[in-house]
């Protein structure tokens, strides 16, 4: 184990340095996340279970869009200036204790739209957030204006974030107000980085980004097999049964596909020859993380109902396959145009993705007649398809050896 560092000077790191990959403490906060993901996965399925599967999606994407968000600041801070000394290692626990507070008021916040601990969570995480910010701008003077910039961009939303909070508990308000300022805010947020690196850019490394965000995929993928168990568990209880083997083994599959396709489409060099298209690349990975979490809900709650007798359910079998095919086509669409302004050749052809996820959504239909077992393993055979398709396609354009 190499010596730890009191303190290094924080400086901007090479954009091509050699073998750079996420570092051990960069995995222990990612574990973080894993609770908070957790934690919103399953309040968006007790609430598809529930039948309030369409009132469940606004809390669920605000709340997923401040863990997301956090995740992504602390990841592009990290790629630039990642010192591990222990002041860095010191701010980057606080910044994880954020994440846990944040992700114990999931429950409060999706069922009462009490905002008080997830607010205090962002809070806590911005705060060392800003302190990173506030000595990378003191030690690398070259990027000290993007630095301070960054600083007071975090710290001047995040007083908006606390004011929205403070007036909605006085009842000050108007009814219906919360959600346009959560979008205003939200807004202003992905400005930040926009507005901060107007003149001096971050050093980021765009093959360490995208090995970061192909980590928190897995995570994201990790959360729907730990869902999918919840469900196992659940249905066991009335035993099992080859209904339930199948919907289970269907569900293993779809998110074996899923993975097999995100990961076919290489990000690193696309990031390193078009820098300035990271903003659509990172930003646009929100909707794609987010449909991966909604796909645990809605496997877990699939596999749940397969194990019960007809008629204990609250929700039907067509709003169940709703709920999985929807995160699968938003993800089949997003994959491909996320990279598409970056990707130097295209490896997932359009037409792929977007007949994949005109099927997936027209399967559900069947579920009237067929069931949600069929549906779901209809929808994974529909991945399984774009998979064989897709590598078919590269090595018969791939040159002869």
């Amino acid at each position: 184990m190499s010596e730890i560092r009191i303190h290094v000077r924080m400086t901007a790191r090479s954009v091509d340095e050699p073998h750079r990959a996420s570092s051990q403490l960069e995995l222990l906060f990612d574990l973080t996340f894993v609770v908070a993901v957790a934690s919103i996965v399953a309040q968006l399925a007790h609430g598809i279970e529930a039948g309030h599967a369409v009132a469940g999606v606004t809390p669920f994407l605000e709340v997923f869009f401040a863990i997301w968000w956090a995740w992504m600041n602390f990841t592009w801070f990290a790629s630039s200036y990642d010192t591990d000394d222990v002041s860095f290692r010191l701010l980057t626990l606080v910044q994880m204790a954020g994440v846990l507070v944040l992700a114990a008021g999931v429950p409060a916040a999706v069922h009462d739209g009490n905002l008080g601990a997830v607010t205090l969570g962002y809070l806590i995480m911005r705060v060392g957030l800003v302190a990173q910010w506030l000595r990378a701008g003191i030690e690398d003077p070259p990027s000290r204006g993007t630095a301070f910039r960054y600083a007071a961009g975090i710290s001047i939303l995040q007083v908006g974030w606390v004011l929205r909070l403070l007036l909605a508990e006085a009842g000050v308000l108007p009814e219906g107000s919360l959600l346009p300022i959560f979008l205003v805010l939200v807004a202003l947020e992905l400005t930040v980085p926009v507005v901060a690196e107007r003149a001096v850019s971050t050093t980021w490394h765009p093959h360490h980004i995208a090995e970061r965000y192909g980590l928190f995929t897995i995570i994201l993928l990790g959360e729907s097999v730990l869902a999918t168990s919840v469900g196992v568990a659940a249905a066991i209880k009335g035993g099992v049964s080859g209904s339930l083997v199948t919907i289970s083994v269907s569900g293993l599959v779809l998110l074996f596909a899923l993975w097999w396709l995100y990961f076919l489409q290489p990000a690193g060099e696309g990031l390193s020859r078009n820098r300035q298209r990271s903003y659509l690349w990172g930003y646009g990975h929100y909707f794609i993380f987010a449909a991966l979490a909604a796909l645990g809900a809605g496997l877990e709650v699939a596999v749940a109902q397969t194990g019960r007798h007809v008629g204990t359910s609250h929700v039907s079998s067509l709003t169940v396959c709703y709920a999985v095919a929807i995160p699968v086509s938003v993800f089949l669409v997003l994959l491909t145009a996320a990279h598409a302004p970056i990707a130097p050749r295209r490896v997932i052809h359009p037409a792929v993705t977007i007949v994949g996820a005109g099927l997936t959504l027209l399967l559900p239909i069947a579920s009237v007649v067929a069931g949600s077992v069929f549906v779901v393993a209809a929808i994974a055979t529909v991945c399984v398809l774009a998979v064989a398709v897709t590598t078919v396609q590269r090595r018969a354009s791939a040159p002869s050896q």
